[in-house]
């Protein structure tokens, strides 16, 4: 059985790349090729700043109701 979403081989990437290379023109392709590879970057960054936050805050969320047991 083939998967329904399998994974592009060779040939598909290569009509992939003939296609953008038809549309942008081969000399903006590294400048989108770099600008796609930043905007992934900033993208990694936020989501791990953010697996951080929630990672800190669950980690402070046990004491502060042991806290408030204790106090009442």
């Amino acid at each position: 059985m083939v998967p329904l979403f399998a994974l592009p081989g060779g040939p598909e990437l290569m009509i992939v790349l003939l296609v953008l290379v038809l549309l942008f023109g081969a000399d903006r392709l590294p400048k989108l090729a770099r600008s796609s590879g930043q905007a992934m970057g900033e993208f990694k960054r936020g989501r791990e700043e953010l697996e951080q936050e929630l990672r800190s805050g669950v980690e402070e969320e046990p004491e502060t109701a042991t806290t408030e047991a204790a106090t009442n």
